[in-house]
């Protein structure tokens, strides 16, 4: 991709998130996703009703009259976006890949992150970390991002998220806010990661699935090829049988992974290619 059509693609992604950045998300954001803590503001005159250690006896014996603190939610928080960039993310039986829903999805967070003055950050991993972009505020920084994700060219077909999350922890020592954004089809026991980056930082799981991966489509005898370990198998996508196994074979697969992050108190969200990400996403900010 030349560098005339990826401005294009990036200007066109950032139109069509722009909409929802403003009108739907940047609420649900706010109210979402608390800032650290109180910092101070400012003093004011005693009124009848304030607490009593609302007072600033500092002040109060400088004027013989009683101040109270107030003080405002200290909102700066940091968004840090772990994406899967492994073979599997390149699979899409429609129109959308699942790298292209997570990258109209990563827009969406970044533009949600800075409108409300935040920093966003990036992790790009398959079975190792890809590239790390250090979390920052402002427009232009958001930008970055999606550039480097349309641009990326993983040197690794596998998927390891425990990487992705150790380096996270080694490189955020402050508590943030970490979008994982994967199918998790990961053979490795990322779960134990997920838990214990959670006693620190706030974590929200975002899988990724095609239409395809939960109904297998009439094709006949078909080749199925495994992007991430280049095995491939034939079926016969058309008979009842291996329909239903395969149905039951994902639904078996989400079920689990849904315990899992439930049992974890890990926040989780399942998106599919072929459907509108909006409800499912604001549902899950309104549920927090």
């Amino acid at each position: 991709m030349d560098t005339k059509e990826l401005l294009k693609k990036i200007r066109l992604l950032e139109i069509k998130t722009k909409g929802l950045t403003k009108h739907i998300f940047s609420g649900e954001y706010h109210s979402a996703f608390k800032g650290r803590g109180m910092a101070f503001s400012e003093v004011r005159d005693y009124t009848i009703g304030d607490e009593v250690r609302t007072i600033d006896w500092n002040v109060t014996a400088r004027f013989n009259e009683p101040y109270v603190k107030i003080f405002d939610e200290e909102r700066e928080l940091t968004v840090m976006l772990i994406i899967d960039v492994s073979g599997s993310e390149d699979f899409g039986w429609q129109d959308k890949t699942k790298k292209d829903l997570a990258l109209e999805l990563a827009a969406v967070l970044s533009f949600s992150a800075i409108s409300n003055n935040d920093k966003v950050g990036a992790i790009f991993v398959s079975d190792k970390v890809e590239k790390y972009i250090a979390p920052q505020k402002g427009k232009r920084h958001a930008l970055i991002i999606l550039r480097e994700f349309i641009e990326i060219q993983p040197t690794s077909k596998g998927t390891n998220i425990s990487e992705a999350l150790k380096f996270f922890r080694n490189t955020q020592k402050k508590r943030s806010i970490a979008f994982v954004i994967s199918d998790f089809m990961d053979q490795n026991d990322f779960m134990e990661g997920l838990k214990v980056t959670r006693k620190k930082h706030d974590m929200i799981a975002v899988r990724l699935v095609d239409e395809a991966e939960s109904e297998l489509p009439d094709m006949g005898i078909v080749q199925l090829f495994n992007s991430e370990t280049g095995e491939t198998t034939w079926v016969n996508s058309n008979s009842q049988q291996v329909k239903q196994t395969h149905a039951e074979n994902f639904q078996k697969f989400e079920n689990k992974l849904a315990n899992e992050f439930k049992k974890s108190g890990i926040d989780f969200v399942s998106l599919s290619t072929g459907e509108d990400f909006v409800k499912p996403l604001v549902q899950l900010f309104q549920n927090r």
